[in-house]
């Protein structure tokens, strides 16, 4: 340690590496660039005991859209800058039109003027507010959003099948589908996994048979059966109601498919 420490005293720094990882580009070289000119001045060709390390580091860290960085320099006078840039997941248009996303950690953070991220966008009657400052989730409903983007993120079906969520009236969260003109009504988050796999064996199941434009409505916001609304003109034709039900596991028509679906019509009269 005290040859370390007599070497820095006299090694000056001889360039500055910053590695940036990732496809999104929030933060650019040119802007690191900036903030050390800013905070410490001309780097190259000082001594490395009087550049503040951690100084650099912690303005770095300010920016936000970084959520990791990490400053150092070697004995060959090189100092090394590493940042990870936040991850969004989702893109948030609350109800007074604020703007934000929200990254993988579940922190709100703000959009960029010079980026914008491919992720799902939500919209709808969204009330959770925005500072213009990396924060937590406040309302349940953000934390549903939030829950919902990341399982659809980490799935790669459902990422190529859904391209928006949005937030209704009654405070149900709702899929906008690429393929189909239809409304999938999920409800809150809870029972995500299940709801998910519920409506994956309907596609598989049903949709085949009946084709994607048949129904306005695919509402899986009760665990135990999916409701369908047809997409008609006559009020008085009947809907769908479609309750999973355990199979033997001899009798499935694909492997690893666990329920089939028991259909049963109902009268629209009643809810019209």
């Amino acid at each position: 340690m005290g040859f370390v420490g007599v070497k820095k005293q006299t090694v000056t720094c001889t360039n500055v590496k910053i590695l940036i990882p990732g496809a999104d580009n929030f933060i650019e070289r040119e802007e690191i660039d900036a903030i050390l000119k800013q905070n410490q001045g001309t780097l190259i060709g000082r001594n490395l005991e009087r550049i503040n390390l951690e100084d650099i580091e912690k303005n770095i860290k300010s920016n936000p859209y970084i959520a990791f960085a990490k400053v150092y320099a070697d004995m060959d006078g090189v100092i090394h800058i590493e940042i990870q840039q936040r991850q969004p997941i989702l893109r948030v248009i609350n109800a007074s039109d604020q703007d934000f996303y929200i990254d993988k950690d579940g922190l709100k953070m703000p959009v960029s003027p010079n980026f914008t991220a491919n992720v799902l966008v939500a919209n709808g009657k969204i009330l959770e507010h925005f500072s213009g400052r990396v924060d937590t989730l406040i309302t349940k409903m953000a934390k549903d959003l939030y829950k919902t983007a990341l399982f659809i993120e980490r799935d790669t079906l459902w990422d190529a099948q859904i391209e928006q969520l949005f937030v209704d009236e009654q405070g149900d969260i709702e899929f906008i589908p690429r393929v189909g003109n239809q409304r999938i009504v999920l409800g809150v988050a809870d029972s995500l996994e299940l709801k998910m796999r519920n409506l994956l064996a309907f596609y598989k199941k049903a949709m085949p048979k009946v084709g994607w434009d048949t129904y306005k409505t695919i509402n899986i916001k009760y665990t135990n059966q999916v409701v369908c609304e047809k997409n008609k003109v006559d009020s008085s034709a009947n809907d769908l109601k479609i309750t999973p039900k355990p199979v033997d596991s001899l009798n499935r028509e694909e492997p690893g498919d666990e329920k089939e679906f028991e259909a049963t019509k109902t009268d629209t009269k009643k809810n019209n």
